[in-house]
């Protein structure tokens, strides 16, 4: 591949003209053929870009901005199409945002805890060192950061409780075991995004043409599939944390938060909405990889679904962005219902989240605060909790 090939590249990026591509239609193997055909036919005046949020006809936004169409040289067409770059580049950025979700669900966790009376003796570090778990070692050390100095806790440590309903008891050993999985996929990915995954190679030292099969994405899929696993647990232990809340024999807060639950129904219905998304997404995080089409007159009679199952992913991160957004509503909700104040750090994302959601003293809608919420978590402002344990970021 020729240097001015790279520099075309970049050049798109630099003046901001995006291909339009499909976010359908790859099968994972072979390469993401169609939709690197979208992008790599940008570069030759092919096809549609963005430029500035509106759709233009490629040749002219490259006319507009002084470059000239490429003209591509052997073997370019191919190396350009036949690689799984749509596929990890979807994975990726999901990784990213897993990230936002899992932080937001540890503040969200925490502060759920201190709601509900709930002991902080799980996350202590020799009950994490007998198993030896990494990621589990690693959220029981955010976990206990987070809810240090609470009031709440202080106020109730001789209490009679023996042990916590297991969503919140067992923050350490499911949210560790997704974190596990994100530091994995990261792994998976990294090697994928510095690999060669075109075919055939060229061997430049040795003159030596072969043909192969990295273009077959199945690390890619079969790294999303285990991904789409973390995401579903993240927002399915969150959504049994907003039950629990709402639950006055269980949490010991007024019955849907709200004060004249007989008038008002609260958090009843918001707690409807996370179930909903809740159980969606235990349907999307069904393997993709264990399917497969034949395609290409059974040439390629195996294929990955990679660009499908890290597709999928979005989705999926935009549920459980729902979901822990509704926790954290509702658990600043039962904060503020009890006598003593939570931990400095918790207290702070509540003053945040009053911020954007005024206390609920009477039936509103709640929807206008979820999107609110949910972006600040798609934002990733809950990272910072977590900034020591995130894959992106602790390295």
């Amino acid at each position: 591949m020729r240097v001015v090939l790279v520099e075309m590249l970049c050049a798109l990026v630099n003046a901001e003209i995006y291909p339009r591509i499909p976010s359908r239609g790859s099968v994972g193997a072979s390469g993401d053929l169609a939709p690197l055909a979208h992008m790599a036919g940008a570069l030759i005046g092919i096809g549609e870009v963005r430029v500035n949020g509106n759709l233009v006809p490629a040749a002219i936004a490259l006319r507009e901005a002084g470059l000239e169409p490429l003209r591509l040289a052997p073997p370019e067409g191919l190396a350009l199409l036949n690689g799984t770059q749509v596929s990890t580049a979807l994975a990726l950025a999901a990784v990213f945002r897993a990230e936002n979700d899992l932080s937001a669900a540890l503040v969200a966790g925490a502060m759920s805890s201190d709601a509900v009376k709930g002991s902080d003796t799980p996350v202590d570090r020799r009950i994490q060192s007998v198993r030896g778990h990494g990621g589990q070692i690693a959220v029981a050390g955010v976990l206990r950061e987070l809810m240090h100095d609470s009031e709440i806790r202080a106020s109730h440590e001789d209490c009679e409780r023996v042990q916590d309903p297991d969503s919140i008891r067992c923050q350490p050993q499911v949210v560790g075991a997704c974190l596990d999985v994100l530091r994995h996929v990261c792994a998976v990915l990294e090697t994928e995004a510095n690999a060669v995954t075109d075919n055939p190679l060229i061997f430049a030292d040795s003159k030596t043409v072969l043909s192969g099969g990295n273009f077959h994405a199945e690390p890619v899929a079969f790294a999303a599939d285990y991904l789409a696993l973390a995401i579903s647990e993240i927002g399915a232990l969150s959504e049994r944390r907003i039950a629990l809340l709402i639950d006055p024999h269980l949490s010991e807060l007024p019955p849907f938060l709200v004060s004249e639950s007989g008038l008002n129904s609260g958090f009843m219905v918001a707690q409807v909405t996370a179930a909903a998304l809740a159980s969606e997404n235990k349907s999307h995080a069904h393997p993709a990889s264990v399917d497969s089409m034949p395609t290409s007159a059974n040439q390629e009679d195996h294929v990955s679904m990679a660009t499908y199952a890290a597709r999928r992913l979005h989705t999926m991160l935009d549920n459980v962005a729902d979901i822990v957004a509704i926790e954290l509503l509702a658990a600043a909700q039962g904060v503020e219902f009890r006598e003593y104040k939570s931990s400095p750090a918790l207290q702070d994302v509540v003053a945040a989240i009053r911020e954007l959601s005024p206390f609920y003293n009477e039936d509103r809608s709640l929807s206008p605060d979820i999107r609110r919420i949910a972006a600040t978590i798609d934002n990733g402002d809950f990272c910072r909790y977590a900034a020591s344990i995130l894959p992106s970021l602790s390295q």
